[in-house]
């Protein structure tokens, strides 16, 4: 997947923002004002094609013993949230779009009814 596909398919999730709050090379995607999927672009153009990605505790485990590309939150909290390596060829692009979903949908079940009351209007 490349940063531009990546972007895109963060980007056109509902409610789904691009931010900056960390400096010009981390780019934040957030829904609501809530993180859900974080990058570096200075890692991209190093060739480390990675993004950070937040996870159902339990699946975690379970994931980072499957899967070589996927391991602890790179600067995160590493119980729920997973630095997941998009460039080596081993997780397939579907696998990579579920885990976005995921993410996704785990900061959308956490925001106040409000907040997907607003979400749900957009």
């Amino acid at each position: 997947m490349t940063i531009d596909r990546l972007r895109n398919y963060c980007l056109n999730k509902k409610g789904a923002t691009e931010d900056t709050p960390f400096g010009e090379d981390t780019i934040v995607f957030k829904v609501m004002g809530k993180m859900f999927a974080l990058t570096s672009l200075d890692k991209w153009e190093a060739g480390d094609h990675s993004v950070n990605l937040k996870c159902d505790p339990d699946r975690t485990e379970e994931l980072r013993a499957e899967y070589e590309s996927i391991q602890p939150g790179y600067h995160m909290n590493k119980r729920h949230w997973n630095t997941v390596d998009l460039g080596n060829g081993e997780l397939s692009e579907e696998l990579i779009r579920e885990l976005i979903d995921i993410s996704y949908n785990l900061v959308v079940k956490g925001l106040t009814k409000r907040q997907r009351e607003n979400l749900d209007s957009l």
